[in-house]
């Protein structure tokens, strides 16, 4: 009995300090920076797992059981997927070839967006854009024509497709793993609005921007980004091993172990060195998300996730309602980043197959509205500016928040049909 009071006065001291620590952590990531430090949004993630160790008084043991290691393992065995089809050439021959069609702008933009859409939806979405943007940029300054609202296309058309699947960004992979979805069935329930939103965000950005597609002055600065030519017979073991493992994922093995084996296969490569395999990995993105998972499991671990949940559905917002957790999620995304909106709903969600597929549709239309939404708008934008070519706030803003009130509008009318 002694222990036990024990150990409610210990948590009802660690609680005040836990949720402190926590709130400090997402104030942190909406800022994206501290003042008068170089810390990112990746540094402050990891330091506010630290301070939950030290200050929270959370053990090793806890922080270990709080980390989905699953996804940490899906996400590392699909860089390294990638990392193997970058190291072929295949993303940069695929870009070339995007890019010789430039005599059609409107079919040009068509061939961009479907392109980067289906690719972000098996691959990283990421490599993709830092692939594309420079040699789609580069194409379209040599033709005179501005490439402004092609560039915006292809960050908008990469979230859009990498909704398409479970495996199309880190959240999704989270959201499957968390709450154990069938990879097929959510294909079938997302196709549909997703066509939609490919589709209107092309109508959308075609109308808005045919008209000013002359360029005034063409930017002179080259980017000096890391090309790599065209191997085919790892491009084809590559694509290969890739679609095997997308045919296991429609098995009852383990999604992580599938994807890891693949991994293994291509880190016993003749061609390609580890160094150069695992230094396309992006330890950034799993450090963020394995901090961000202790910060949000002691912040659960305080019950105050569920007791928010529960105030909210009283006052009328009840998150566990598809549409509102559309439009949760979509602003939480633009507020504090996708990933920690993510990480965050899933400890107050109840996480139904409904409900995760809202969740991970939302999290990646949302990422669309503003440069800050997604790491591929922020991707984008910076390879265009060491171009010379400068996409503005309002640039962005422009074309993404029509083209992602449309697209959570067609998620709205999916879920009012469908329910």
């Amino acid at each position: 009995m002694t222990g036990l009071i024990a150990t409610a006065t210990a948590d009802l001291h660690e609680k005040p300090v836990i949720l402190t620590i926590f709130a400090v952590t997402y104030l942190g990531i909406a800022m994206g920076r501290v003042p008068g430090l170089k810390l990112n949004r990746v540094g402050i993630a990891l330091l506010g797992a630290i301070a939950m160790m030290i200050f929270g008084d959370v053990a090793t043991a806890d922080v270990i059981s709080y980390v989905n290691w699953p996804t940490i393992f899906l996400l590392f065995g699909f860089f390294v997927i990638s990392a193997q089809l970058r190291l072929s050439g295949f993303y940069d021959m695929v870009a070339g070839g995007i890019s010789a069609r430039l005599g059609h702008p409107a079919r040009f933009l068509l061939i961009l967006m479907v392109v980067t859409g289906v690719l972000s939806s098996f691959l990283n979405h990421d490599i993709v854009c830092y692939v594309f943007a420079p040699i789609t940029g580069a194409a379209l300054l040599r033709k005179q024509i501005n490439p402004v609202p092609f560039l915006i296309a292809l960050a908008i058309a990469s979230n859009i497709g990498a909704a398409a699947t479970l495996i199309g960004n880190p959240q999704n992979m989270m959201i499957g793993q968390v709450a154990q979805l069938d990879f097929g069935r959510y294909i079938l329930w997302t196709c549909v609005p997703v066509a939609f939103a490919m589709a209107a965000a092309y109508g959308i950005i075609w109308q808005l921007s045919r008209k000013n597609l002359e360029l005034a002055a063409s930017p002179q600065n080259e980017l000096n980004q890391q090309t790599y030519p065209f191997n085919r017979a790892h491009t084809i073991k590559g694509i290969i091993i890739f679609v095997a493992v997308i045919g296991l994922f429609f098995t009852s093995l383990p999604k992580e172990i599938v994807v890891l084996a693949a991994a293994g296969i291509h880190l016993a490569s003749t061609k390609f060195r580890t160094d150069d395999l695992l230094g396309l990995v992006d330890w950034p993105i799993l450090v963020l998300f394995m901090g961000l998972f202790v910060v949000a499991g002691a912040f659960q671990s305080t019950g105050c996730g569920d007791q928010a949940a529960q105030w909210l559905a009283r006052a009328g917002i009840n998150l566990n309602t598809p549409a509102t957790l559309a439009l949760a999620t979509a602003g939480l995304s633009n507020l504090i980043n996708n990933s920690a909106a993510v990480m965050l709903l899933v400890k107050v969600v109840n996480l139904s197959p409904v409900t995760a597929y809202v969740l991970a549709l939302a999290n990646s239309f949302g990422g669309s509205l503003i440069i800050l939404g997604s790491v591929s708008n922020i991707i984008v934008v910076q390879q265009a500016r060491e171009m010379g070519i400068q996409i503005s706030f309002r640039d962005f803003a422009r074309l993404g928040v029509p083209v992602t009130l449309a697209a959570l509008a067609g998620l709205l009318a999916w879920i009012a049909l469908v329910a």
